[in-house]
């Protein structure tokens, strides 16, 4: 069963929705809907954002924030893992460690 890591910031940027009016309610909305997505299909997901460490409610998702999620990914990325960006810098860091991709717009039709 593949591991998710989330590009949070990339995936929430990737919806014009407001989201940069309240970053933490769109957080915890992204986190809500990948809740959501690991209920209905058993698989594990774990979401990074850059920034401090914010009080977000997950039941189903591990949540982390890093000064840099995507260092924090790439270190976290090997064969077996998908990782959620559509960052091509770290879709190349990930990749060449045996990780799949796939694109925020992915993710987001799956929510």
């Amino acid at each position: 069963m593949p591991r998710y890591l989330v590009d949070g910031n990339n995936v929430m940027g990737s919806r014009p929705d407001g989201w940069w009016r309240d970053r933490p309610a769109a957080m915890q909305r992204l986190v809500n809907e990948l809740d959501d997505l690991a209920a209905r299909t058993g698989e594990p997901i774990d979401v990074v954002f850059d920034g401090r460490e914010q009080t977000l409610q997950a039941v189903h998702v591990f949540v982390s924030f890093a000064g840099h999620a995507d260092d924090v990914i790439a270190a976290r990325a090997k064969p077996g893992f998908t990782v959620v960006t559509s960052d091509a810098e770290l879709v190349r860091r990930v990749r060449a460690k045996g990780a799949d991709v796939i694109g925020a717009k992915a993710l987001l039709t799956q929510l």
